[in-house]
């Protein structure tokens, strides 16, 4: 192999390595019960009971890296928050979740998804 060859392998290798740089393309944003293998919601809900487990997944399409940080509130105090930095070359689904200690508490919660410092979209949910 000649050496430019080389040089260009090279080159291709660490280019590669290095990720994508683009932002995150955010498509969707589901909440659930479940997760698929793929990492995105299997049961949809927005009701849950107390013993429940709270699934969220970001959707993303796309190459593009960010940080994903996802906020659950009750009584307008945050009570569960989680951050992912990710990179992706293609299609792919972020999974959070949260299973509160002792049950959840009856009532409406906050579920806020947050990219790269910017908050995308705040879904309600309701544990009865």
């Amino acid at each position: 192999m000649s050496v430019m060859r080389v040089a260009c392998l090279v080159l291709a290798l660490a280019a590669a390595a290095c990720g994508p740089t683009e932002p995150l393309n955010v498509v969707a944003i589901q909440t659930g019960k479940s997760l698929n293998t793929d990492h995105s919601v299997g049961t949809h809900a927005t009701s849950f009971r107390p013993k429940d487990t709270m699934y969220v997944s970001v959707l993303s399409n796309g190459r593009g890296a960010g940080t994903i940080t996802v906020k659950w509130s009750f009584a307008g105090r945050v009570v569960h928050e989680a951050t992912k930095k990710v990179a992706y070359n293609d299609q792919a689904a972020t999974d959070f979740r949260f299973q509160a200690a002792d049950d959840f508490p009856i009532g409406d919660y906050a579920i806020e998804v947050i990219v790269d410092g910017k908050t995308l979209e705040t879904r309600r949910v309701k544990v009865e």
